[in-house]
């Protein structure tokens, strides 16, 4: 038995508890319970309104925890197997960054893979750290990257031996793991730290014969995205930390860069979903993975599509799979990604995660139910059939090797100029381009511009992926710093 009963939620308790007090509110936010903002009322409900509270004695404050929020936070703590939890409310963005920003300092060297999301690089940018990249081996038949190998990290870090940290992803967004406990070994022998981006891997913590944990495989610090497969509201987040980190000296991290004004909302929403998970994770994600497994059956029935799973595991660069994720390849009917992600939305009212150059993804999670799987495998089988065609001269690839110049900050910092993309080839880029999502950086600051990536880019733009990132909102101009900067 653990300290905590989970069946509690002390900030929602404490939330029902101020709602019968019936508390005249001569403080922010200044709607006043919805009073001053009917529209806002009838668009959210009197229920919701009334619990955008501020910040007071009864219900703690978040930058300086010492009642209910900090209760949540040990219960949290619990239930993940961690030395502590923070509840975070900027997004998993600002998990990875406060990680990013703990334990790294301006100079230091960080090592991590490069199929990374942005709000990674973004931490190099503010915090002035090294990147170190172990670039991963490419699926080219799948057109995605895949996890670390445990022989590439071992001789990175070996040629670097006065890197502080080491950063995976656990998963990455398509459900491959890298083998997290074998890192943990190496980068610990080595004095480093070992943070773990687990924004796609909540149910890890609660599933059965599920990929293993960052806490449970040793990890320093983990950033926890609740919101996604946990259930939470959308922007609220764990942040997870073992013995080896001052909770402390982390607050302050936080403290540097997250509102003062936290969502009660938010916050609430992470206390119940923890609640949630606790009791019923284990049963609900049996479900999801059974609903992913049948729907991966059904798709390789069609033809032409690929739905993997763990038959891909070679026990190195691809050492565990994420059973829960559905991730279907669309090459075979001659479709990009982004294609059959623009139909099933427009044709068929179906909103999939992401679709890329080579791949769609459906978000399997504790809220889906079987007739919306048998309408996504139904509307796949009236695609391939209406759409389908050639393959050939298709992109595959969702991941080009980078060349890095300059350091991120560096390069986000410098004199620049703005040049059309046709002349930027050669040029060091200051500024971030991406398809999101996955937000998976195709050029990031301080990295050279080659002719591979600019017919990456405009294959992108062509396709329809949703690009951003660069001052010019249309991707016809990039910035790049200026010849005598480098």
């Amino acid at each position: 038995m653990g300290r905590f009963n989970q069946e509690r939620a002390p900030i929602y308790e404490a939330l029902e508890e101020f709602k019968k007090n019936r508390v005249v509110p001569f403080d922010v936010p200044g709607h006043k319970r919805g009073r001053g903002n009917p529209e806002l009322v009838k668009l959210l409900g009197q229920q919701c309104v009334s619990l955008d509270v501020n910040s007071m004695k009864p219900l703690d404050n978040l930058c300086h925890p010492v009642s209910v929020i900090r209760e949540a936070e040990e219960m949290a703590a619990e239930a993940f197997g961690a030395a502590y939890a923070f509840l975070m409310v900027g997004g998993t963005t600002s998990s990875v960054q406060t990680m990013v920003l703990s334990v790294c300092k301006k100079g230091d060297k960080i090592i991590l893979p490069r199929n990374v999301h942005r709000s990674v690089i973004n931490a190099l940018v503010i915090s002035g750290a090294i990147p170190i990249y172990v670039n991963p081996d490419m699926d080219s038949r799948l057109g995605i990257a895949l996890g670390m190998k445990v022989s590439q990290v071992e001789k990175t870090i070996r040629e670097n031996p006065d890197a502080v940290a080491v950063l995976v992803n656990n998963p990455t967004y398509y459900g491959i793991c890298s083998d997290l406990r074998s890192i943990v070994r190496l980068a610990h022998r080595a004095g480093m730290k070992v943070l773990a981006d687990e924004a796609h891997g909540t149910h890890f913590y609660f599933g059965k014969k599920m990929p293993v944990s960052a806490m449970e495989a040793g990890a320093d610090m983990a950033a926890v995205s609740m919101h996604k497969s946990g259930g939470s509201l959308t922007q609220s987040s764990f942040l997870l930390t073992g013995t080896s980190m001052q909770p402390g000296h982390v607050r302050q991290i936080i403290n540097l860069t997250q509102t003062t004004s936290a969502s009660y909302l938010l916050l609430a929403s992470l206390d119940i979903s923890r609640r949630n998970l606790a009791m019923r994770g284990r049963e609900e994600f049996r479900k999801v993975t059974e609903l992913a497994e049948y729907a991966r059956g059904e798709i390789n029935r069609i033809g032409g599509y690929y739905a993997y799973t763990a038959e891909l595991i070679n026990g190195d660069s691809i050492f565990d799979f994420d059973r829960t994720k559905l991730t279907v390849n669309t090459l075979g009917i001659g479709l990009a990604g982004i294609e059959v992600y623009d139909i099933l939305r427009d044709e068929y009212d179906i909103q999939m995660e992401l679709g890329d150059i080579a791949n769609v993804l459906a978000y399997i999670s504790i809220g889906d139910r079987e007739r919306d799987i048998e309408r996504l495998i139904g509307a796949l089988v009236e695609i391939r059939r209406k759409y389908s065609r050639d393959n050939t001269g298709m992109f595959t690839q969702e991941y080009i090797e980078p060349k890095v110049a300059v350091s991120p900050q560096n390069a986000f910092y410098a004199e620049k100029e703005s040049l059309p993309l046709g002349k930027t080839e050669g040029r060091i880029c200051s500024e971030f381009v991406m398809c999101y999502p996955p937000g998976i950086p195709i050029l990031a600051p301080g990295e050279e511009i080659t002719g591979e990536i600019l017919e990456y880019i405009l294959y992108a733009k062509e396709k329809g992926c949703s690009m951003t990132g660069p001052e010019d909102a249309g991707i016809d101009r990039l910035n790049v710093l200026k010849e005598e900067w480098v």
